[in-house]
């Protein structure tokens, strides 16, 4: 939980609803919204095709602050598309939020981003060269430019989202809706989730499958990396375009912290990977103690697996106030650390007079650990052990999450001792890569591993200094 972390990326959903059915494909969405708010909490919004005209409502905010009874309503029509948004590019204004809605002269077309795409700027320049004006930082207007653009020289949209698909370089998981289809495609690398799933006659695809159960529907499959979904007419097909790398590079950190605990990704339980790191941590770094906590939310999966490897008894150290988000969200340090003094309140009765063991997902900026461990001494701890279910944080990532570089980060810059110090705890002991490579050759999957190591699996172009914060969502 340290800070709160990263920015994390975003989530997208789409739906498709049959008529003969009683579903609300904008209401679905919503509800939807609601279980990927985790993904996204500056912005959201909703767009909606009602017999091939396009709306859209989105706003600045929480998905229960920009949706009421009375907007949802106005949403009429048997297709959807939404999005919940942190601004890893652009600030958080209303423009910036999606879905991007465009009108052409084939049509409209709606369509929302998931990720970061590393050649965003030379691909804008390009177009704004030969005429494109751009209202918003955001990549999915730069998809939508591609998209369009392509439709004016190929038969369909859906191979028109190909030709762009393959334009675009990076991380990314993208749905579109057309007055007659909604379609998704996911990049060659698979960095980010998406999967499919039933809702009685219609489809639900979503960044990942928590938000398909919160509507009701059945987890079908993952979107393979390099696949593109089309759905039309009730009936789903799919397109190779030849995008998939041969070693594909799933987002760890999906794994480690961003995503629910109660979702599957790419045919793993998110708990049971966080489960894995803990047990692989408690086998690397042994400690006497009384008790197992973890910081909630995305530690506690971890701890769970450290506490049945080691044999030290689980138990509940930290209590978080669920009335806040993340506090990784607020966009100064100042706000992030005023943000953790009333996010988390220590359980003394538990901890008091006892040996702990903290087990957090990751330290990345290293700049609120310390207050963290301060709420568990002042409730009595008397040692507290820190454990963290990842490597050390050492290079910036370019594929949706909003660590530009290395002076941001703790573990290029201090040993582990000195963290160790920083932060006040008896002991520190990270995950090693290995470890983590060990996990995904269980699940049989494999990791993007660049933010512990500096290896990218796509270059970074080098962009002028007013795209320096890089274009993406």
């Amino acid at each position: 939980m340290e800070e709160r972390k990263l920015r994390e990326e975003c989530g997208v959903f789409a739906i498709t609803t049959d008529p003969s059915e009683s579903y609300h494909a904008a209401s679905e969405t919503y509800t939807a919204l609601f279980a990927l708010q985790h993904r996204g909490q500056e912005t959201c919004g909703i767009a909606v095709n009602d017999r091939g005209v396009i709306t859209v409502k989105k706003g600045v905010g929480l998905v229960n602050e920009v949706f009421d009874i009375e907007s949802l309503n106005a949403l009429e029509g048997q297709a959807a598309i939404g999005h919940v948004r942190y601004s890893t590019a652009g600030s958080n204004d209303w423009l910036n939020a999606q879905p991007t809605v465009v009108r052409h002269q084939k049509g409209n077309l709606a369509v929302a981003l998931n990720g970061q795409i590393t050649n965003a700027y030379s691909l804008r320049s390009e177009l704004e060269r030969k005429g494109c004006i751009f209202q918003t930082d955001s990549a999915s207007e730069l998809a939508a430019y591609l998209i369009v653009r392509a439709r004016m020289n190929v038969g369909t949209i859906q191979e028109a989202l190909c030709v762009a698909a393959k334009q675009l370089k990076g991380a990314f998981s993208i749905v579109v809706m057309s007055p007659r289809k909604v379609m998704a495609v996911r990049d060659g690398y698979g960095f980010r989730p998406l999967c499919i799933g039933r809702l009685g006659k219609g489809y639900v695809i979503s960044s990942e499958s928590c938000a398909i159960e919160s509507v009701g529907g059945r987890l079908e499959r993952d979107v393979a990396p390099g696949e593109l979904i089309v759905i039309e007419d009730g009936k789903l097909s799919s397109m190779d375009t030849g995008l998939r790398e041969k070693k594909t590079a799933l987002c760890c950190f999906e794994y480690v912290y961003f995503a629910r605990p109660d979702s599957v990704i790419d045919g793993l339980s998110v708990d049971r990977a966080r489960r894995l790191m803990g047990a692989h941590l408690a086998r690397l770094h042994p400690v006497e103690a009384d008790i197992v906590i973890g910081v909630p939310d995305s530690g506690l999966s971890a701890a769970m697996g450290y506490a049945e490897e080691s044999g030290i008894p689980y138990g509940v150290g930290l209590i978080k106030n669920r009335y806040i988000g993340r506090t990784f969200i607020q966009p100064t340090q100042v706000e992030r650390e005023r943000a953790v003094k009333i996010k988390l309140n220590a359980m003394a009765e538990n901890i008091r007079g006892k040996r702990v063991v903290m087990i957090d997902d990751s330290i990345v900026r290293g700049t609120t650990g310390d207050r963290i461990v301060n709420i568990l001494r002042d409730a009595g701890a008397t040692e507290v052990h820190m454990r963290v279910a990842s490597p050390p944080f050492t290079d910036p990532c370019y594929y949706g999450t909003d660590v530009p570089d290395r002076s941001m980060l703790i573990a290029p810059n201090h040993s582990v001792e000195e963290i160790a110090k920083k932060f006040g705890v008896d002991s520190l002991g990270y995950l090693t890569e290995e470890a983590l490579a060990d996990v995904a050759k269980e699940c049989d999957l494999e990791f993007c591993t660049s933010c512990f190591n500096g290896r990218y699996p796509v270059e970074r172009e080098m962009e002028s200094s007013i795209y320096e914060r890089r274009i993406g969502e």
